[in-house]
């Protein structure tokens, strides 16, 4: 089956279309749930909630873009949903508080570093600030499309990327020397 047959049979309610269309895209969404959210199993009830919306919500899928690209848009705003109505979002600071980021880490030691170490130092980021630097570094959105999603100010939304990468800084750093020490 190709992606256009898994379509057409999730329209037409077809259970094996279903259970194939998750059997396909279900690591990837699950791992842009895990970039939002820290708890495993939060992130597995989120990525079932966000199957729900795709099976009925697919009818709203014109075939104009990638089929996997509105996946994705479903299950980061049921991510970002989450965030919301739990309070999550609290971590916010103003511009003024912001520090400039000195020490900036030299490409060539983030290549030492395993996908997932670079994975778990961004789920160590307080919320807020995870959710703001995956919006706007992984997702591709600009300062004034997260503050509309988030409900904040587009300050709020750089000076939170601004504190997210300098915590990641120092969590990468902690990592290099982690691995310094254990080698």
């Amino acid at each position: 089956m190709n992606e256009l047959d898994f379509i057409f049979g999730c329209k037409e309610n077809d259970p094996k279309s279903q259970r194939l269309l998750f059997e396909k895209y279900a690591p990837r969404m699950l791992s842009i749930c895990r970039r939002y959210v820290t708890d495993f199993e939060i992130a597995q009830d989120l990525l079932q909630e966000g199957f729900i919306k795709v099976f009925t919500k697919i009818e709203t899928y014109s075939g104009e873009g990638s089929f996997a690209g509105w996946m994705q848009r479903i299950f980061v705003t049921t991510s970002l949903e989450y965030l919301r109505r739990n309070n999550m979002m609290k971590d916010r600071i103003s511009i003024d508080e912001c520090e400039k980021i000195e020490d900036e880490i030299h490409p060539s030691v983030l290549s030492k570093l395993t996908t997932d170490d670079l994975l778990e130092c961004i789920r160590q980021l307080p919320s807020g600030y995870r959710t703001v630097f995956n919006l706007y570094a992984i997702e591709g959105y600009s300062h004034s499309e997260i503050a509309k999603m988030l409900s904040i100010s587009e300050s709020s939304s750089q000076s939170q990327l601004v504190r997210a990468r300098k915590i990641l800084q120092r969590n990468v750093q902690c990592v290099i020397e982690k691995n310094k020490n254990n080698a």
